[in-house]
């Protein structure tokens, strides 16, 4: 019996480390985007929000699809904005697997732009995230959002403007324990991406790109199509 059971075990854990390894990490995903926002400049409060449809492939394969929306405010003669939102997140695992899992999640964040030189625009973002994934404890997760826009034949990004556009990401998780023994490390993961993008108007771009992501379990490239609406 003792021998069944160690086999057995030994078995578990060799699938395991297979579906692990199952994710692709040479084969390039999608992310395609929708990001908008409204301010009212007299009071000072808005609403901005997302949709991300996330596949391992570049056109099929989901990954996750994300619906996010939140409260804004930005203080009078202040180059902070804050946010207060919900989000809500189907993901779906690697390969002709149909499971999904659902995760709700609440989140707080303080954006911050600049004006670096003549050029250069500066974002920075940090985010707080209240996470309930299925089958998983409360979580918490601290985000550090840095960004770097370039226009190349304009003093912005008003219409017309042809730009270069950077950004990194760093997720921290602030809990370990997720429940039944099971933890996850501090580091979450990493984004970069690098991108060039379009004003159509004045207030809306198009941007395509290429994103990075990097977790303790895997790499994995992205190309992203990303449509930025204000209005």
């Amino acid at each position: 019996m003792n021998l069944f059971r160690v086999t057995a075990i030994s078995l578990l854990f060799l699938l395991s480390g297979q579906l692990a390894a199952q994710i692709d990490q040479n084969q390039e995903g999608a992310w395609y985007m929708y990001m908008w926002s409204h301010e009212n400049t007299d009071t000072g409060f808005g609403v901005q929000g997302d949709i991300q449809h996330r596949n391992w492939k570049p056109a099929q394969d989901l990954e996750q699809l994300l619906i996010r929306g939140g409260l804004t405010w930005r203080p009078q003669d202040s180059a902070v904005k804050y946010t207060l939102g919900y989000a809500h997140i189907t993901s779906g695992a690697f390969g002709p697997s149909n499971d999904k899992s659902e995760e709700n999640r609440i989140y707080q964040e303080a954006l911050v732009n600049q004006r670096m030189g003549n050029k250069w625009l500066l974002t920075h973002r940090f985010r707080l995230e209240q996470r309930w994934v299925d089958g998983q404890d409360f979580r918490s997760r601290l985000r550090y959002f840095l960004a770097l826009n370039y226009p190349f034949n304009k003093d912005s990004l008003e219409q017309g403007a042809w730009y270069l556009s950077l950004y990194n990401e760093l997720f921290v998780n602030l809990n370990r324990d997720i429940g039944n023994n099971r933890e996850v490390d501090y580091f979450d993961r990493n984004r970069t991406y690098a991108a060039l993008g379009y004003s159509v108007l004045d207030n809306l771009r198009l941007q395509f790109g290429y994103m990075w992501q990097e977790s303790k379990n895997f790499g994995k490239g992205q190309y992203q199509l990303n449509l930025i609406h204000s209005f």
